[in-house]
């Protein structure tokens, strides 16, 4: 425990001093000490702006924006992001593996894009199994009975609970930061102070303050995320607004404040989900094949891989994606996370 405290320690502080480089010099990179799956060329590749296939899907308590790519009668993929993005973060994974014969499925997650709430009595609840829900809800409603899944932050942690509670829906697995599965009991222990700054934004969520905060300056806010949590990704304004009009969702705000006080244990969340959020406070281990990843230059706080690996009891490969790769692995390295979902498949 005394190690992994010291290795967060270190890295906050570390990108820290970055960041501060960062504005007065105009630094733009760091160096790579790390093991790589993928040459900074590769990961940095860039081209698509937007998907070609927008769509609705009614689902459980949602109306499901998605996006939808590749051959409708090929084996599905599906893709979940995470906060404060959208689905612009596969939006150069998607082309890759809908060339690859692929069905490629990118919901926005409740609050987000064109997703909305059926009823205006539903809860915006923000809690983990909720996410996990909606997204079987949506292969139910799409016909799809097994999928790949693979995601990023929120993306992540809500397809590790889909294999772990629904292994019989999932193929296989791709996990940016691993095993993200918690609990309220276990979010309720502190960490050393150093820890405990990295989710800032957590506790600022937990005040009215920070709602009517959040509310009046979502764009900045997330913004200020994407810096801190991806440090020496170069992204442009254009880049930045097209995943920024996904907040422009109604239910947003209510979303991403209920998921972070649900974690403190601020908010109980729905009695529907309880069998659910009991089995998860197990941590269940995750039995299907499965390949983590983890960005060298990852601002946000994240596990070290080797607490995490021994929950994946399947098949496994965890690989470190370097030159420079923060938060959203995703779109800032596309092709080697679609390498990873090639590969995951053959495990």
């Amino acid at each position: 425990m005394r190690d992994m405290i010291d290795h967060q320690r270190r890295r906050f502080f570390g990108f820290a001093a970055m960041m501060v480089a960062a504005a007065e010099f105009g630094a733009a990179t760091i160096a790579n000490a790390q093991s790589s799956a993928a040459s900074p060329s590769m990961a940095k590749a860039k081209g698509h702006t937007s998907f070609a296939t927008l769509k609705q899907v009614k689902a459980g308590v949602l109306d499901i924006g998605y996006a939808e790519a590749g051959p409708a009668d090929g084996p599905v993929v599906l893709l979940v992001h995470g906060w404060p993005y959208d689905i612009h973060s596969f939006v150069d994974v998607a082309p890759i593996l809908a060339a690859a014969g692929y069905r490629v499925i990118v919901p926005f997650l409740r609050g987000y894009g064109t997703t909305r709430f059926l009823s205006d009595e539903t809860p915006r609840n923000g809690q983990q199994s909720a996410l996990a829900v909606d997204m079987i809800a949506l292969m139910d409603a799409l016909g799809i009975e097994k999928a790949i899944v693979a995601g990023c932050d929120w993306g992540a942690r809500t397809v590790n609970i889909m294999a772990a509670l629904w292994p019989e829906r999932c193929q296989a697995l791709v996990s940016v930061s691993g095993y993200l599965i918690g609990s309220q009991a276990a979010n309720a222990r502190p960490l050393a102070p150093s820890a405990e700054l990295s989710w800032w934004y957590q506790f600022y969520f937990a005040t009215e303050r920070g709602r009517l905060g959040y509310a009046a300056n979502t764009r900045d806010f997330a913004r200020l995320i994407w810096r801190t949590a991806s440090p020496t990704w170069d992204f442009d304004d254009e880049t930045f607004q097209r995943s920024a009009a996904a907040f422009d969702n109604p239910d947003h705000v209510a979303v991403t404040i209920d998921n972070y006080r649900w974690r403190l244990g601020l908010s109980q969340g729905e009695e529907k989900y309880d069998a659910y959020e009991r089995r998860l406070a197990e941590a269940p281990a995750i039995a299907i094949p499965t390949i983590t990843l983890e960005g060298d230059a990852n601002g946000a706080p994240h596990p070290d891989p080797a607490i995490y690996a021994k929950k994946f009891t399947g098949k496994y490969e965890h690989r470190t994606i370097s030159g420079g790769i923060g938060h959203n692995l995703p779109q800032e390295a596309p092709q080697a996370f679609a390498q990873a979902v090639l590969d995951v498949a053959r495990l």
